[in-house]
């Protein structure tokens, strides 16, 4: 009788993830505003591109996805992170190409300091969305909760490469002969 139950369960979530389509496609834009970034006068004008960044990377591939991503988010907000994981989950479960389902829950690991689980999600994230900036500090500092401070730099001056404004640049260490 316990087969049919998992049976079940198993059309279900593939029956939820068949439903979801793929991610919107925001390479293009990602592309531009990245260029943007690197080349901005000051912290304000990189601060207004991040911003645009943020608007593409929380566009959920539909509105169904974006309920479930608003929904932890807000929750986040309110410190509710058990809610937030659960609609994290749901949302990684229905869109498993959604990058941000991955960071966002990701996100909530670490301010928990959750931070071995934090690092597979943040992976996650990355391998679905490569240039996803946040993301990728994200991985560097998660590194640094971890004691991987040699691999967190690393990772940290390749996301200031995209933006060099990242508030993240403090946390780099200077070593003799090494530019930051």
């Amino acid at each position: 009788m316990r087969y049919p139950t998992i049976a079940i369960c198993l059309m279900s979530a593939s029956a939820a993830i068949a439903d979801c389509p793929p991610p919107p496609d925001i390479a293009a834009v990602q592309d531009r505003l990245l260029a943007q970034i690197k080349v901005a006068p000051n912290e304000s004008s990189a601060r207004q591109i991040s911003s645009q960044l943020w608007d593409l990377w929380s566009r959920a591939p539909d509105e169904r996805a974006q309920e479930m991503l608003e929904r932890g988010v807000k929750a986040h907000a309110a410190f509710d992170f058990d809610t937030a994981i659960e609609a994290f989950d749901e949302l990684v479960v229905y869109c498993p190409d959604y990058a941000e389902g991955y960071n966002q829950r990701a996100f909530v690991n670490f301010l928990r300091q959750n931070y071995a689980t934090a690092l597979v999600d943040l992976d996650l994230a990355i391998d679905r969305s490569p240039k996803h900036v946040a993301a990728i500090s994200g991985k560097a500092l998660t590194l640094m909760g971890l004691g991987r401070d040699d691999e967190a730099h690393e990772v940290l001056r390749y996301a200031l490469s995209m933006n060099p404004w990242l508030a993240e640049r403090r946390y780099l260490v200077e070593k003799p002969g090494q530019e930051l």
